[in-house]
């Protein structure tokens, strides 16, 4: 079916026009041979889960009463997931193949300059390539209702592998970093900040590690759509606690976190409530437990409080490819703008303290 702009859908096997003012193009799969869980997903009952790679399983919920039973071309069969941004549905394309079909929230109420931001970073998700992303395959940003098309990874999560099994071994963990860390890079390369690079949102499938949901993060010179910090806790940087601009370094930042959950079965910042781990993010030094040689380095170099202080991406990757560390960066000499506030901030408590003591 040809591209149909009175309705907003576009025909997923079709060649990926260029962008629109509407709705993004699709990359198209001329050729593309059937994939194992796409033949898994065949016959499958009511949505019913797939056996995953390396023994885990991604459970959907059947489908709520609120929720849509189709979304364009595709036919939801299950909710995976839900976050601040959106719910996220397993679904099957009209070839009958799985995919993962992200509802973005706001809908009717998103107003004009969100709806094209969205476009605009919807596009951007489409042209991010490489072997360790969860390809974004189609999208429409002009409904009510708009979503994001992903390619469905069959297999659990970094997040459930290492609370169920325990830390990976040593060559397991370096395949994840470099695997991970090309992830990055392809995302910024794109002009994407992913925002929130976390174990959950890394897959173990068939082909190893991949990285998901970044297509809906925002791209580098955008504002955030959304207000107060968008991440979760454990891996974001104190840039994005402080609602300071954020970049690639944050990815960084939440990548060198991962891998630290990775090596120890803990992330460096600790657990527990929100407030006290973006405290500890912000003011103490991480905890790298028992991590072990260069990546042990890298890591911490990751996790710097300062993000002109962190390796790129690319960096990572040829740092990982040769056994060791990219040369340093040069100190950064000024303080950054969230560490300004907090010793303006604490000034101000101080010079408070001294007046009511001499008043009193």
């Amino acid at each position: 079916m040809p591209h149909d702009t009175s309705r907003g859908r576009t025909n997923p096997h079709s060649a990926r026009p260029a962008a629109r003012s509407g709705r993004p193009g699709h990359p198209g799969r001329p050729g593309k041979p059937r994939s194992t869980q796409a033949r898994a997903g065949q016959g499958r009952q009511n949505g019913a889960a797939c056996p995953a790679h390396g023994g885990g399983r991604r459970h959907e919920t059947p489908l709520g009463p609120d929720d849509p039973r189709g979304l364009g071309d595709y036919t939801l069969l299950g909710r995976l997931g839900e976050g601040g941004q959106g719910i996220v549905y397993l679904g099957r394309d009209g070839d009958g193949e799985l995919v993962t079909v992200k509802l973005l929230r706001g809908g009717v109420a998103a107003g004009q300059r969100a709806r094209s931001r969205f476009v605009k970073e919807a596009d951007a998700a489409l042209q991010v390539s490489g072997r360790h992303t969860a390809r974004v395959l189609d999208a429409d940003m002009t409904g009510d209702r708009p979503y994001i098309v992903s390619e469905f990874v069959e297999g659990p999560s970094l997040q459930d592998v290492v609370r169920d099994r325990g830390p990976l071994s040593a060559p397991q963990l370096r395949k994840l970093a470099v695997r991970t860390a090309a992830a990055l890079a392809a995302i910024h390369r794109a002009g994407i900040v992913h925002r929130d690079f976390k174990p959950g949102n890394v897959l173990l499938g068939p082909d190893g590690a991949k990285v998901i949901d970044f297509g809906i993060a925002r791209t580098a010179d955008a504002t955030p759509l959304t207000t107060g910090p968008v991440g979760t806790p454990a891996y974001m940087a104190p840039e994005q606690i402080e609602e300071e601009p954020v970049g690639p370094a944050a990815d960084v930042f939440a990548w060198g976190a991962a891998m630290v959950y990775a090596a120890t079965g803990r992330p460096p910042f600790g657990t527990g409530p929100s407030a006290a781990v973006m405290r500890r993010v912000t003011s103490r030094r991480p905890d790298l437990g028992d991590m072990q040689g260069p990546l042990r380095d890298l890591a911490a170099r990751c996790l710097d409080k300062n993000p002109a202080a962190r390796p790129t991406a690319p960096q990572l990757v040829r740092a990982l490819r040769d056994g060791h560390g990219p040369a340093p960066k040069p100190r950064p000499t000024a303080i950054p703008r969230y560490r300004w506030r907090m010793m303006v901030a604490l000034g101000v408590v101080v010079v408070a303290g001294f007046a009511l003591g001499m008043l009193f």
